[in-house]
């Protein structure tokens, strides 16, 4: 494979079902499989809102942001930044996607799904080792399998090995709260969740509001926002696969469908996690909530349906893994070794030192997957390193899409600043900024996260407002190259993106205690 553009963007030629199945396969894996719904186990379905809101996120990503990606031509999302500011912001960018790539998503996908696996068919006593040397074992096997579909082939092997495995985890992931629900209602799925319902009614309250809330209703109106429009609208990982579309109708079509999936998405990664808790609420305690769906899965599948469920579990680990290592590939390329490098590095030379980026990056998840702490939730320890870079990060994309003020300066200094900033707030002095908090506000519970990072985005903008006023960039004619593909938009684009909307408030009124 010649071609950087093949390899990283799959000749952009990729069509609406590929897309909407590669970014539900990037998305979705065992982190949700086991760590939403054992979070949901522990706590209420208010966790859905990480899926639900992510669908609104995906209506503005499609209707805004993607039109204005394409008509720039975008291989990644730092080129807009070389292009609007200057290379090294792109650099700095590209620096802190990687990082975030390298500690958090990739490690942590390669844990859950080795925790996963264990938890499913006892992968220590099967082949007579430790718990510990089976994770390591399946951490290598997962990740080395993961690393060669993404290294091999690119963007487009990777896309289509999404949406195959895709058709699998709808399948899979849905038949167990089926089944769960049918062994309830002693063979009546209706009469099952009528009966969970009914007993653990406190569980169905959306809005999160019990007392120190894992997930209140309030953050709905503050952080999940930016970490929603960041994640949908501007991450590399996720974006590539609608900068790759043959057109701009193909990737909102594509986007749109995967925002239905997100909406429905909560029957499988959050409704079994109470299922579990109304079976095995007196066997396993809050501490086991990893155990949460496994149980249930052991419980409720069919023996000679445990090698399908397997295979489907491995896919969507090796989904995710492989997607975040091509875009990963794709943004050192683009944004450290052609400007720094080799400006004119051919195609294969490219293609080459992605292939050597995916590999680094794939042994380094590897080795620090199996020395993550899973004491606390292992998804909010996910969302919460995303988090230190998401709020700056889109602040300096907005603003140099939205104003033509923001300078190059003030955009340097919101990627180094903000990222520190949410580290001092929510890591390093969290506890005495919570005491300052509760003093301030009196009140008993703590602020959650996703309030630091709305914070930590409205300081950023603020102070790249103040630096581009005080360190101005020259005046100069900034416009979008030409448009690589056509830019028709899809004809019912904004008819289903209102049903959309409309949909995704139906669920918080109907849910709502």
């Amino acid at each position: 494979m010649e071609s950087s553009e093949a390899y990283f963007l799959a000749g952009r030629g990729l069509t609406a079902w590929v897309i909407a199945g590669s970014l539900m396969l990037t998305n979705l894996s065992t982190e949700h499989l086991i760590g939403l719904n054992g979070d949901a186990f522990n706590h209420t379905i208010a966790v859905m809102a990480w899926e639900t809101t992510a669908a609104s996120a995906m209506v503005l990503g499609a209707l805004y942001f993607i039109p204005k990606y394409l008509r720039a031509g975008l291989t990644t999302i730092p080129d807009f930044l070389a292009t609007r500011f200057d290379s090294s912001t792109r650099v700095i960018a590209t620096v802190l996607f990687l990082f975030s790539y390298a500690i958090a998503i990739l490690p942590v996908v390669l844990l859950f799904g080795a925790t996963g696996l264990e938890a499913l068919f006892d992968v220590s006593n099967t082949l007579g080792v430790t718990r510990s040397e089976a994770t390591w074992l399946m951490v290598i096997g997962i990740g080395g399998l993961g690393s060669a579909y993404a290294i091999l082939g690119g963007l487009k092997a990777v896309a289509v090995s999404d949406t195959i495995n895709g058709v699998g985890f709808l399948i899979a992931s849905l038949l167990i709260p089926i089944l769960a629900l049918s062994l309830v209602g002693d063979g009546n799925v209706l009469q099952g969740l009528n009966t969970v319902y009914t007993e653990e009614r406190p569980k169905f309250d959306i809005t999160g509001d019990e007392p120190g809330s894992f997930l209140p209703f309030g953050v709905l109106f503050t952080g999940m926002i930016v970490n929603q429009i960041f994640f949908w609208c501007t991450n590399q990982s996720i974006m590539q696969r609608a900068l790759g579309a043959k057109n701009l109708k193909e990737a909102q079509k594509g986007v749109l469908i995967a925002a239905v999936f997100k909406l429905i998405a909560p029957l499988a990664i959050v409704l079994p996690g109470v299922i579990a808790y109304h079976l095995f609420k007196d066997s396993l305690g809050p501490d086991q909530y990893l155990q949460a769906y496994p149980t249930l899965v052991q419980t409720v599948l069919p023996a000679p349906l445990t090698g399908f469920f397997a295979a489907v579990m491995v896919g969507a680990v090796l989904s995710t893994f492989n997607s975040v290592l091509n875009s990963a590939a794709t943004l050192f390329n683009q944004g450290v070794y052609l400007p720094l490098f080799k400006a004119n590095a051919s195609g294969r030379q490219q293609v080459r030192v992605g292939r050597i980026c995916s590999t680094l990056l794939a042994v380094a998840a590897i080795l620090v997957a199996p020395a993550i702490d899973t004491s606390g939730s292992l998804y909010i320890y996910l969302q919460q390193i995303n988090a230190t870079f998401f709020g700056p990060m889109l602040a300096v994309i907005l603003a140099g899409l939205l104003t033509s003020k923001a300078s190059a300066t003030a955009a340097k200094t919101g990627l180094i600043a903000g990222p520190v900033l949410f580290y001092i707030i929510n890591f390093a002095f969290n506890d005495e900024v919570q005491s300052i908090a509760a003093r301030f506000f009196g009140s008993d519970g703590e602020i959650h996260f996703l309030h630091f990072l709305a914070l930590v985005f409205v300081i950023t903008a603020a102070v790249m407002a103040v630096v581009s006023r005080l360190w101005p960039d020259p005046v100069k004619d900034w416009k979008m190259p030409a448009a690589p593909v056509d830019l028709t938009p899809w004809r019912f684009a904004r008819t289903m993106s209102v049903c959309i909307v409309v949909a995704t408030i139906a669920v918080y009124v109907s849910l709502a205690q």
